[in-house]
């Protein structure tokens, strides 16, 4: 059982407001109680993650407990966030699920070459995306233990 004992907070990076809306939608309809911060580029990820810009007040950020991340992102692209993410001592063990479209092997090696936890792809129907967010919930939210704090 996670030793959890507040709501989890989410990173969502994603660009396609319409997703942002059927994610938020899902996360809702399952009764989550998970706060839910969203970036929609790679950029305002980063700067979310590393405290920068409009994020420099600590006040105005909260370290994620799970990073949502989808790989088509205009500029700084999906899996230089991931690989920043995993090579930043703070934050490479926030667990980071790829969340696309895509469907190219090449797309799932790179992503796990540069440290994903899990790369799950975007189902057509709301009801599909529906059990991929509770699944996401169960698993990396509910039952995986994560690493101990420094």
């Amino acid at each position: 059982m996670n030793p959890m004992t507040r709501p989890a907070h989410i990173l969502l990076v994603e660009d396609r407001r319409m997703d942002v809306e059927l994610t938020l939608d899902a996360f809702r309809e399952a009764r989550l109680s998970n706060t839910v911060q969203v970036a929609y580029t790679g950029e305002q990820a980063l700067d979310y993650l590393f405290g920068r810009g409009a994020f420099a007040d600590p006040d105005k950020r909260q370290v994620p407990d799970l990073i949502l991340l989808d790989l088509k992102l205009p500029g700084v692209s999906g899996q230089e966030v991931l690989r920043q993410v995993k090579s930043a001592p703070d934050l490479k063990r926030i667990p980071v699920v790829v969340l696309t479209s895509s469907r190219e092997d090449r797309d799932r090696i790179e992503s796990y070459d540069n440290g994903v936890n899990s790369f799950l792809v975007k189902p057509i129907t709301f009801d599909g995306f529906m059990e991929v967010v509770k699944q996401v919930d169960n698993y990396w939210l509910s039952l995986n233990v994560p690493p101990p704090a420094d």
